[in-house]
């Protein structure tokens, strides 16, 4: 069986984290899709998927992300349901999120505070962030970037 979620979207509201009975921790989000065709009235309708990240990743999240922040995540997509307090059996889908990439960040909470490699989201250069520069940069034009140096290391001249 085959059960896997790719998404990139922007986070509604401040990630929120908890920890279990057992100290481990759970952030659960919401992302806002954008659908990629127009609607009756020509414009773009967007869904809001309910996610949640476990363990130290979840602690990543809330340290990292606010409302607004875009994102990419792996996971895969789980059901379950419960019983609310007038005994009524609810269902919920979500999303579990295995893996996270920072894309674009938003009023960072740690812009003031020094960051050490082990507080960093990610060692990738293209979702580290940065506090000298502006938190918001394209991922697009870092990825960019990357590749035209990467072109000039490993494309010697030949004379």
């Amino acid at each position: 069986m085959i059960n896997q979620v790719t998404l990139v979207g922007r986070i509604t509201k401040d990630p929120e984290l908890r920890y279990t009975g057992d100290g481990v921790a759970v952030s659960n989000f919401t992302l806002a899709l954008n659908r990629s065709f127009k609607n009756a009235s020509g414009g773009y309708d967007t869904d809001f998927v309910n996610c949640n990240i476990w363990r130290k990743p979840a602690e990543t999240v809330a340290n990292f992300c606010l409302k607004g922040s875009l994102i990419g995540i792996t996971g895969r997509l789980q059901s379950r349901h419960y019983e609310n307090n007038q005994g009524k059996r609810v269902y919920v889908t979500e999303v579990v999120a295995e893996d996270i990439k920072f894309i674009s960040l938003k009023n960072n909470k740690n812009t003031n505070q020094s960051q050490n490699q082990s507080q960093s989201p990610s060692n990738n250069t293209a979702t580290t962030i940065n506090n000298t520069a502006n938190n918001n940069t394209d991922a697009a034009l870092i990825r960019e970037e990357q590749q035209e140096t990467q072109k000039e290391t490993t494309h010697p001249v030949i004379q």
